[in-house]
């Protein structure tokens, strides 16, 4: 997937806290046509972003509270307030209820458990 206005893959930062899952999601989203660049979890995520000249970003981390962090982090940010994000959450009705309660734009939340192909097809969504 082109990233919009521009002939490059579309650039996206993985922000995992499990390096097996991380591993496996990096490979299925190459597959579909992505350039993945997979961290652990850390809150300079906006330096990565810059870093990386993400497209877009994937949070998935083994507690809400860390992925809802991240994206705070992200949408502070006044350069990344408009940055598409798929957040991947094992407790989907509080995630949502989280998102809902920041009346958040151009997100989408992906229960667990998850496929390769559902994540890139919500990057594509996005990313349109």
């Amino acid at each position: 997937m082109l990233a919009k206005g521009s002939s490059r893959l579309s650039r996206i930062l993985l922000i995992d806290d499990t390096p097996e899952i991380a591993e496996l999601l990096t490979f299925a989203l190459r597959d579909h046509g992505h350039e993945v660049f997979a961290e652990g979890y850390t809150d300079t995520v906006n330096d990565l972003i810059g870093q990386f000249r993400a497209d877009a970003v994937v949070l998935d981390c083994t507690a809400l509270d860390m992925s809802e962090s991240l994206f705070d982090i992200v949408r502070h940010h006044p350069n990344h307030a408009e940055l598409p994000i798929v957040i991947i959450s094992d407790t989907p009705e509080k995630a949502d209820a989280v998102l809902g309660s920041r009346n958040a734009q151009k997100v989408l939340l992906i229960p667990k458990p998850f496929t390769g192909s559902q994540i890139a097809k919500a990057l594509d969504d996005l990313l349109r």
